[in-house]
């Protein structure tokens, strides 16, 4: 199939949705322990995609109508093998898109080989310019790494750059005009962030969730002359400043979801298709992977996940979603 006759398919869900956008956790391993996401603690063992399984797969999707493709994990950039499978996605017939969400502390060391791979976009997950804060949020002194990778980044045209800054009460909220400025030099986009109820700790419930009209009104008292502008589908409030190359987004991420819009599907390390972030439901890929079923049956699993979708998941999810975003990708 070639790449103008993969561009017609569409996959649609039971509420005429288009379903192109798939993120896919290469690796459940994180080498941070972030006080939001994963216990101290935490389990060690890990899953991992094989590469072979995930260019079929990849292939697949694209021939149902699969347009963007995001690696995530865990942390994407311990898959020994990312920057082959960013290669791969991006010469699937199809596939348009292809990016990353990291939190930096590789980035450095393969940035290069993933430009030249031809990644598209890096999201990189900073919550904190200050290292002492940082290794407080992450538990792990690593702040130096990331703040080269996002040097690099800032220095590389050819990617699309975003930074993923998840507000914490009392912890970083005063560092939004140190991220804002930022903007002014540099061609990115800073993503302020609510925190979400998928947390080992739950410390959403601590008194630490800062909401999007919350941050929305620490912007414009910083900021009054912000000009509203569209941003993507999930950044609810969208704004440039004069002067400024950059743009600010507002995810409320929690206090408004964006079901009507969703157009996602997302694979976890071990296999497992998720329609909706909030659902614990999903179906397991590993058998057809592994060769255990033919294509055709694949294609059912992946349409059968797409109609599981729900109108709005938010509401009816019941208390059964994941109890850490690092089980699902983000």
């Amino acid at each position: 199939m070639n790449r103008e006759s993969a561009k017609q398919l569409v996959l649609t869900d039971r509420f005429g949705r288009t379903v192109d956008y798939v993120r896919i956790a290469v690796t459940s391993a994180c080498n941070l322990r972030c006080t939001y996401c994963l216990k101290e603690d935490a389990p060690t063992q890990t899953q991992q995609l094989d590469v072979v399984e995930t260019s079929k797969l990849i292939a697949l999707l694209a021939g149902m109508g699969v347009r963007k493709i995001r690696f995530t994990g865990g942390e994407p950039l311990l898959h020994p093998s990312i920057p082959e499978l960013v290669r791969i996605a991006k010469a699937t017939p199809g596939i348009d898109t292809v990016c990353i969400t990291t939190n930096g502390v590789l980035l450095d060391r393969q940035l290069d080989a993933l430009v030249e791979a031809g990644l598209d976009g890096v999201n990189l997950s900073l919550d904190t310019l200050d290292r002492e804060k940082f290794t407080s949020i992450t538990r792990r002194d690593r702040f130096e790494q990331v703040s080269k990778a996002l040097d690099r980044l800032l220095a590389t045209p050819s990617l699309t750059v975003k930074l993923n800054t998840l507000m914490l009460r009392g912890i970083n909220n005063d560092e939004i005009p140190a991220f804002v400025e930022l903007t002014r030099e540099h061609d990115l986009t800073v993503r302020f962030m609510e925190l979400q109820p998928f947390d080992d700790h739950q410390i959403w419930r601590t008194g630490r969730f800062m909401g999007a009209e919350r941050i929305r009104e620490r912007l414009a008292d910083a900021y009054p002359e912000l000009e509203a502008i569209t941003g993507h589908s999930t950044e609810h409030y969208s704004f440039s400043l004069p002067g400024h190359r950059g743009s600010i987004a507002i995810i409320p991420a929690f206090s408004r979801n964006f079901c009507s819009s969703c157009s996602k599907l997302r694979i976890t390390a071990d296999a497992r298709l998720i329609s909706c972030l909030y659902h614990h439901e999903s179906i397991d890929l590993a058998p057809a992977l592994k060769g255990e079923m033919n294509e055709v049956e694949l294609k059912k699993r992946i349409i059968e996940a797409v109609q599981q979708k729900p109108k709005d998941g938010l509401k009816s999810s019941h208390d059964t979603a994941a109890s850490s975003m690092s089980q699902i990708g983000g």
